[in-house]
Parts: structure tokens; C-alpha cells; sequence
């Protein structure tokens, strides 16, 4: 009979603990669940104390558990602005598109759109280097431009434009002057042509006539080339 009340008493102070743990468990959790609110404020300190990572975790975690909230939209545009500065472009790029296409009646979306033009502005790469991102900046800026022209960001995006199109003029020189030197004049000569035609208005007055110089020289060349391969027929 003591035996078997101890077992009754051992099953009853187990089940007591169980209660206990699991009613800590639910206290602990439920106070852990951060509102909207706090969430936002978390977020936005991390953000200005220029802790991004933390500021990301706070932000999207915002936007899985609140994705109604009047916060969610401040935490999609905080998502792409975090990456942005910890130069994670092409998620930038992407959060800030998806910004776009959620809210594109936003009052935010002119910045949003600078944004997107910076990210492929800030992977620009060397003059020897594919111009691919110093392109699809100029395309970003100029979608800017052409949708939100009064903005606060049009002149920013002007000058931006600008130096991309210096980039590309120094590209296509570079290139031109390789083709020069391994004796392909009639691609060098193209690409020196090309210069001219598409950035004669950036091009330093020295650069202008150096190119000037070069058409003629690579003019010269291909005539040589074919008043040769004329004299051979002969």
C-alpha cells in the first residue's frame, strides 16, 4: 500500500512539473513576441547605429509576421535600403523592384528608383572590365528621369548618367586602342567611330583629337591593306 501511494505521489509531482514547465514555456514565449511596433523600433535603431545585419533580422521578421501591418511597408523599403548598405546588390535590387511593382503609387518610388540606378552604379568596373553594370545604371537613371523628371533625385541622376557614359567612352577607347595594336584596324576603327558618335559630349578636347588622330591612322592602314592585296592580284 506505501508503495504504491509513493508511485501515486511520484505520477502526480510529475504531472505538476510538467503544468510548471509548460506554463513557463508559454509565459517565456509569449513575452518574446515582439509587436509590429517594436519590431520597427528595433529595426530602426539597428538601422541608424548602422548595425544592418540586426536591422535586417528585425525587418524581415516584421514582414513574415505582420504583413498586413501599417509597419510592413516601412519594412520592405528598410529591407532593401539594409542590403544596399551592406553592399548586397543584386538583393537590393530585387527588394527594391519588388517595392516597386507592391507600391507603385508609393511616395517613396523616386528614391526607390535612385536606388536601384546606384546599385548597379556602385558595381561599375574598371575600364578593361565588362561595362554591363555602368549600362543598366544608365537605363535605371533614365527610367528615373523619364517617369519622375521634378523629383529631388533628377539631378543627382543626371550627373550619375554622365559619369557612366565617361566610363563607357574610356571602355570602348581602351578597346579600340588594343585593336589598334594587334593590327584589326577595321574593328578599331569601328569602335573609335563609335566614340565619336555616341560621346563626343564627354569626351575632353585632347581625347576628341587623339580619336581623330586614330580614325585617320586606321583609315590609312585598311587603305594600305587593300591597295596590297590589289597589288598581289595584279
Amino acid at each position: 500500500m506505501v508503495r504504491g501511494h509513493r508511485k501515486l505521489a511520484s505520477v502526480l509531482i510529475f504531472l505538476w512539473l510538467l503544468v510548471e514547465v509548460a506554463g513557463c514555456a508559454w509565459f517565456t514565449g509569449s513575452k518574446q513576441v515582439e509587436s509590429a511596433e517594436e519590431l520597427a523600433e528595433k529595426g530602426m535603431e539597428s538601422f541608424e547605429d548602422e548595425d544592418y545585419k540586426d536591422a535586417l533580422k528585425a525587418f524581415n521578421t516584421l514582414k513574415e509576421r505582420y504583413p498586413y501591418s501599417r509597419y510592413a511597408i516601412l519594412a520592405e523599403l528598410k529591407v532593401a535600403d539594409a542590403h544596399f548598405y551592406r553592399k548586397e546588390f543584386p538583393e537590393a535590387i530585387t527588394a527594391y523592384e519588388d517595392f516597386v511593382q507592391l507600391h507603385p503609387k508609393n511616395e517613396a518610388i523616386p528614391y526607390v528608383k535612385y536606388q536601384i540606378g546606384l546599385c548597379y552604379f556602385e558595381q561599375r568596373l574598371s575600364l578593361d572590365r565588362d561595362q554591363t553594370p555602368t549600362r543598366l545604371a544608365i537605363l535605371s537613371f533614365e527610367r528615373l528621369l523619364r517617369e519622375h523628371a521634378d523629383s529631388a533625385y533628377a539631378n543627382e541622376a543626371t550627373k550619375k548618367i554622365n559619369d557612366c557614359r565617361k566610363l563607357l567612352a574610356e571602355h570602348d577607347l581602351y578597346v579600340g586602342r588594343f585593336y589598334y595594336k594587334s593590327k584589326h584596324y577595321s574593328a578599331a576603327l569601328g569602335r573609335f567611330e563609335g566614340v565619336l558618335t555616341n560621346y563626343v559630349d564627354v569626351l575632353p578636347p585632347k581625347t576628341q583629337r587623339e580619336v581623330e588622330k586614330l580614325i585617320v591612322a586606321c583609315r590609312a592602314k585598311l587603305s594600305n591593306i587593300i591597295g596590297d592585296e590589289a597589288d598581289d592580284n595584279n
